[in-house]
């Protein structure tokens, strides 16, 4: 008898098992989807750096996937952000430079070229991926930087966000990382209060007072480490100390100076800052970690973690060439604002559990427009390819396909960024990177396998690559609707110096 109770136990409890293990895999997941403000694609010790510390997002690359060639679509903001809430390149949207761009206020008489008008706002006419999750019954919260729209009516409360804290049209904390913010999305908290630990604290209350009934999706969009250079005092003491108990304080990170550009508006030198040993920086990547970490133990504390896909990624290079040039981002060359991998590759993580293996390294290039289609995917929702026209899902690479096939990727950027760089278009296939120059109509060619740090030009001896490559490029342009530079009647002549 003893032993029929027992049997009839087990099946039961096998039953009731396989049930609820069958209710969570129907379950529509939760998303953690993090965007940090400039992070350098070596900004994190899971991707090399050994003198910042990132515990916390080091521990997500051991739990899920890391990609080593993951790309924002722009070496600026607005655009990379846009196109992650549209599934589309910037120059498919014309957001093309961060909002509203550097020729709102410069003398012009100092460029060679000028920029056609490129939209202030991301329009309403697109449906973005908050909208998308939304109308599939998704609770939808959104903490930090959105620089998308100039205009109130573009901010994330009106672009399928059910809460917006802190999202408007700057893009950095104009009143600095401690309270008083002076951020009209954004309640002051008590003076000495810390812009990165806030935005932490307001997806814990999310957290704890979200409908249960619904999956979320928690957009945590961090100002961070975007400047001003700005650090808790006891933190940058540590690094201080850090840095002086590994040498880096009697090194010049700046051992190479260049001039990159002369002009009224932009005076002085630009530097490349080749070691990354500012405490200040340091401090402000362990505070973002020390966020995301106590977001991701609030998941657990709560049940969420084994049904939330996190994603971990930047929005466009580290800023190294200008500015105070804070990091470092080699072996890539450039930074922010460049065309070179410096300004365009970044930091890539995925933990989607039950779904993918523990510690997967993914080599194949994929761009900030494949999250919309990734993300509707996951959730089991219809795709909508006329909206994410410019991305593909990475479903197919998280779940370990061999043969995933994706075209080359696109970046268009026909501005003078204020980190130095000209005007230009690019293009990834393969191993291979085209990027063109407007001013001289001249073309760059690498083998990122071979050079990752693009010091060897093969447009000249690789000949049929180099044609093959341009008239991918020309097709794309042609494809995007691409808005392209045009003569500066007012030109004086300045000559500019390309690194």
């Amino acid at each position: 008898m003893s032993k029929t109770v027992n049997r009839l136990f087990f099946f039961f409890f096998l039953v009731l098992l396989l049930s609820c293990t069958a209710k969570e895999e129907k379950m529509r997941p939760n998303f953690l989807f993090i965007v940090v403000d400039d992070l350098g694609w070596r900004d994190i010790g899971a991707f090399g750096s050994t003198f910042y510390e990132s515990p916390h997002v080091d521990q997500l690359a051991s739990e899920g996937v890391l990609f080593t060639n993951a790309y924002a679509s722009s070496p600026v903001c607005s655009p990379s952000r846009a196109s992650i809430m549209t599934g589309k390149y910037p120059a498919t949207l014309n957001i093309t430079d961060w909002i509203p761009g550097r020729q709102s206020y410069i003398n012009t008489d100092n460029d060679q070229l000028l920029s056609q008008p490129f939209n202030l706002v991301l329009p309403h006419s697109e449906t973005t991926i908050a909208e998308a999750l939304k109308e599939n019954g998704y609770q939808t919260f959104f903490a930090g930087k959105w620089h998308i729209g100039e205009d109130e009516a573009y901010w994330p409360h009106h672009q399928g966000f059910d809460t917006n804290i802190g999202g408007w049209a700057k893009g950095f904390p104009r009143g600095g990382y401690f309270s008083p913010y002076k951020n009209p999305m954004l309640e002051d908290g008590p003076d000495g209060e810390f812009l990165t630990d806030r935005l932490g604290d307001e997806c814990l209350k999310f957290l704890a007072q979200r409908d249960s009934t619904k999956p979320f999706l928690l957009y945590l969009s961090f100002y961070t480490v975007h400047n001003p250079q700005e650090g808790k005092p006891e933190i940058i003491q540590r690094f201080k100390e850090k840095a002086e108990a590994m040498g880096l304080d009697k090194i010049d990170p700046f051992t190479i100076e260049q001039t990159w550009i002369k002009n009224s508006e932009q005076k002085g030198e630009w530097k490349d800052r080749l070691v990354q040993s500012s405490p200040v920086y340091a401090s402000m990547v362990y505070s973002m970690d020390e966020n995301i970490g106590k977001v991701i133990n609030k998941l657990k504390a709560l049940g969420l973690e084994k049904n939330t896909v996190i994603v971990f990624t930047s929005d466009n290079g580290g800023l190294s060439t200008a500015e105070s040039s804070p990091t470092s981002n080699l072996p890539l060359r450039g930074g922010k604002g460049w065309l070179h991998e410096g300004g365009i590759r970044v930091p890539l993580i995925i933990k989607w559990p039950r779904k993918t293996h523990k510690g997967v390294i993914i080599n194949a290039p994929t761009i900030s427009t494949d999250f919309y289609p990734t993300l509707l995917e996951m959730a089991g929702i219809e795709l909508l390819p006329e909206q994410h026209c410019d991305g593909k899902s990475l479903v197919p690479l998280l779940k370990g396909v061999d043969d995933y096939d994706r075209e080359p990727l696109l970046w268009h950027y026909p501005h003078y960024s204020n980190q130095g760089d000209t005007p230009g278009s690019a293009l990834r296939k393969g191993d291979y990177k085209l990027i063109r120059r407007y001013e001289n109509n001249t073309y760059e060619l690498y083998n990122l396998r071979k050079d990752i740090s693009e010091s060897n030009n093969l447009f000249n001896k690789e000949p049929a690559v180099a044609t093959e490559m341009v008239k991918i490029l020309e097709q794309y342009l042609v494809r995007t609707k691409a808005q392209m530079m045009y003569p500066n009647p007012d030109y004086k002549g300045i000559k500019r110096v390309n690194n």
